[in-house]
């Protein structure tokens, strides 16, 4: 219905340009945006040689061994009649699926990967007008970091790559919140850690550059390619 005393032409160009609009807006809400933390595909992807192999041993078992195996069992579940009713059919194929898509995301975090390691000689740091007093060592990438709270609490973190984040070994992530505050402070520095609940106050007691153990990637559990998974199938 168009309004009295409207011109109906310029009611209908209005809903017209209205639905245009909508239409464009629903488009655009469902454009996926990377997160602020979230790595974008042409960011170089920091990684301490540990980490990478890590990457490169599970990329390879994805390969060599898991994706050949699953295939198989498709193919062998492809023959037992009706493939919509077929469970090992209709699992083999999700599951396939799942291994090209992480097969994929490896491939791209490792042909990214900026290796950086922490055991290597480092270039002396001196602030301007120090230069005859001891130098400081400042935490970077690939550093080990020990801190304390305002309640004198103490705890030691390794800044790592996003793809080797291991809370249990105290492993965190150099765009993590901690891993921003931590960066390019030495020892005595104090820093703010920002938190969704407001902020705490860090004392940095020291820097240090060693070796870190990153946990080696392992077969997990139940995986097509055991000679256990071949067998139940058979």
């Amino acid at each position: 219905m168009f309004s009295i005393g409207v011109d109906p032409r310029s009611s209908l160009i209005g809903t017209l340009t209205g639905f245009a609009q909508k239409d464009y807006e629903m488009r655009k809400g469902f454009t996926r945006h990377p997160k602020p933390d979230e790595p974008a595909t042409h960011v170089k992807n920091y990684i301490t040689p540990s980490g990478l192999e890590r990457l490169k041993d599970e990329h390879r078992f994805l390969l060599t061994r898991e994706r050949p195996a699953v295939v198989e069992v498709v193919t062998w579940a492809a023959g037992n009649g009706d493939r919509s009713e077929n469970a090992d059919y209709q699992y083999g194929k999700r599951r396939l699926r799942q291994i090209d898509g992480r097969i994929r995301f490896l491939t791209k975090r490792i042909e990214a990967a900026e290796v950086v390691d922490p055991e290597a000689p480092r270039t002396a740091q001196k602030r301007a007008g120090q230069a005859n007093s001891e130098e400081k060592t400042r935490a970077f990438f690939g550093a080990t970091v020990r801190y304390a709270n305002a309640a004198g609490a103490e705890r030691v973190v390794s800044i790592v790559g996003t793809d080797e984040v291991d809370l249990n070994r105290h492993h965190i992530s150099w765009v993590s919140p901690l891993g921003r505050a931590l960066m390019k402070s030495a020892a005595g520095d104090s820093v703010v850690l920002q938190l969704p609940g407001g902020t705490e106050e860090l004392t940095v007691l020291e820097v240090r550059y060693e070796r870190i153990a990153v946990e080696p990637f392992r077969e997990p559990p139940g995986s097509e390619s055991s000679s256990k998974g071949l067998t139940r199938r058979r």
